[in-house]
């Protein structure tokens, strides 16, 4: 028999699997780059999350012992505070306790006679103490107190009294409104009030009047009262002033008692005129210089005084004047 030669069948080519290699060769696609770009995001944010986490939790246990360690300060503070009060009135108890030690030691070691002439030596002392004691268990018992110490006690409150009036003094002059509308004379509301320091004059002093540098009639005499009205208003002024540029109530003219130096230095109280323009329309003059409202002016011997627009002329003098 003829040997067959053996038959070689054609095997087919294996597909290669692709490597890891090849794989990995591969650019990723851009889906896979937003996934993992996402991805890092996500865990970077934890991280910062935690990391931000964890410094709170530090800050916290920082403020925890801080409050502890103030706390405990306090606390040992306090009980120092304590003890040391403790120290001081253990102290204070000892001290005591020894000096009464050493007194009955004293009085032990000491004669009778001693002792006798310790007690006569010290009784005085002690009454005004025995006094008081003996007072005051009057008081808390209910009984009568001593009359010495009610009248010393009442003493002293009327002295204190005294005092304080002597502080705060009322004052009873009206101001305002009222005083306006209490100062009236025949009807009429007074623009002006006299001063405290009011007072008549020591000079016969008088006003001389001229019209045109000529002499009008009598001089007014000024020292029977302490102070002079000058107005166009006839009910109520002293002095009537009946030229239409005067005010109803133009002027006054008030003494007043004031303190002077004289030439040697020494001082003293003198009683000296003074005039005052009450707000009038058309102004006073003295000397031919007007004068502000509501002030006091020195009048001196020998001032001439003018009212509104009126061409009469006052010239203030005294008996004692040299013509």
């Amino acid at each position: 028999m003829a040997s067959e030669s053996p038959v070689r069948h054609r095997q087919s080519p294996r597909r290669r699997s692709p490597s890891r290699r090849d794989e990995s060769s591969r650019s990723p696609s851009p889906r896979t780059k937003r996934l993992r770009r996402a991805q890092g995001e996500r865990s970077r944010e934890r991280e910062d999350s935690r990391g931000r986490e964890r410094e709170r939790r530090r800050e916290g246990d920082k403020e925890r012992t801080r409050r502890d360690v103030a706390d405990v300060e306090v606390g040992d503070k306090r009980r120092r505070g304590g003890a040391g009060r403790e120290e001081t009135e253990e102290r204070k108890r000892a001290g005591a306790d020894d000096e009464r030690q050493t007194r009955g030691r004293r009085e032990r070691s000491a004669s009778p006679l001693d002792r006798s002439s310790r007690k006569s030596r010290r009784s005085p002392e002690r009454a005004p103490a025995s006094r008081h004691d003996e007072g005051s268990n009057a008081r808390g018992s209910g009984e009568e107190p001593n009359d010495e110490d009610d009248s010393i006690a009442k003493m002293k409150a009327a002295e204190e009294a005294l005092a304080a009036k002597k502080k705060e003094e009322p004052s009873f002059e009206l101001s305002g409104k009222l005083a306006e509308e209490t100062n009236r004379y025949r009807g009429i509301a007074i623009l002006f009030n006299e001063p405290p320091e009011a007072r008549k004059p020591n000079k016969r002093w008088r006003l001389y009047v001229f019209k045109d540098s000529e002499p009008l009639d009598e001089p007014l005499q000024l020292h029977r009262q302490s102070c002079y009205l000058f107005g166009r208003e006839r009910r109520i002024a002293d002095i009537p002033t009946d030229h239409p540029s005067c005010s109803k109530q133009h002027a006054v003219i008030q003494y007043r008692e004031v303190t002077v130096e004289k030439p040697d230095g020494m001082v003293e109280k003198q009683v000296k005129p003074y005039l005052m323009d009450l707000g009038s329309t058309n102004k006073t003059y003295i000397n031919k210089d007007p004068i502000e409202p509501q002030r006091y002016y020195e009048l001196r011997e020998k001032d001439t005084i003018k009212f509104g627009n009126s061409s009469r002329e006052y010239v203030l003098l005294h008996e004692g004047s040299a013509e």
